[in-house]
């Protein structure tokens, strides 16, 4: 019987090839400072959330400092509260202005600061929201935001990598929001419904008065039928002229 040896090279492989699948699901996920939603309309207004992750197992994050872009500053930025932190924010000058709503505006937001009171934060295993509305939102592709993360132990990470479309993601990538143009059947879908509520409005109209038309009709020929059957009976009580 002749017995066949795979050889020692594909052997090789195969082990190098399950050790790297073993130690790729052993190994941690990488967790990094989001901005959710991530996709969003260019001069629409949202609420969006940038949710901060903690990646330390023995300390808590203490402080998120959220750059915004200067390529692409915002008219309104505004936050909610989130309970045990303070927020601070920051403006810078811009020119030209922001034009909102006809209203001409010189200064826009460049950073939000949110601060852990004593002894609270994110601890290890938690990740904490910090809410956000902003808009109306710029022409342009995509917001890259630019986050540092400080933990308790005086540790930072700089979320501030920006990704390249179609290359791998970096070590450390800053927070995206993709924005898409408005669509050019926005606004005709949106007047459809008013338009259609005001075709059914006068087809109401028009049934409403169509309708009141043949009740009066229908009474007139009543009335009339009425008044020749009267007539009717009144001729045959009524005795023959004499001749």
């Amino acid at each position: 019987m002749i017995r066949l040896r795979r050889p020692a090279t594909a052997a090789a492989l195969t082990l190098t090839a399950v050790a790297a699948a073993v130690l790729g699901l052993a190994g941690p996920a990488s967790a990094h400072v989001t901005v959710n939603p991530k996709e969003a309309t260019q001069g629409s207004y949202g609420r969006f959330a940038f949710r901060v992750p903690n990646e330390s197992d023995t300390a808590s994050t203490t402080k998120v400092e959220v750059n915004l872009p200067e390529n692409a500053p915002v008219g309104s930025v505004s936050t909610m509260p989130v309970p045990g932190w303070t927020v601070a924010v920051e403006k810078r000058k811009v020119d030209p202005p922001i034009d909102v709503h006809g209203s001409q505006l010189t200064e826009a937001v460049a950073k939000l600061t949110w601060t852990a009171a004593p002894n609270g934060g994110v601890k290890p295993g938690e990740f904490q929201e910090f809410p956000v509305s902003m808009g109306p939102l710029p022409q342009v592709d995509r917001m890259v935001f630019k986050v540092l993360q400080t933990y308790s132990d005086g540790n930072v990470s700089r979320w501030i990598e920006e990704p390249t479309p179609g290359a791998e993601e970096p070590e450390n990538p800053a927070p995206v929001l993709t924005l898409t143009a408005a669509s050019a059947s926005a606004s005709p879908a949106a007047s459809a419904p008013a338009a259609a509520a005001a075709d059914d409005d006068d087809d109401d109209a028009d049934t409403g008065a169509a309708t009141a038309l043949g009740v009066a009709g229908l009474v007139a020929g009543l009335a009339g039928l009425i008044l020749g059957g009267l007539a009717f009976l009144r001729t045959r009580r009524e005795p023959a002229a004499k001749s």
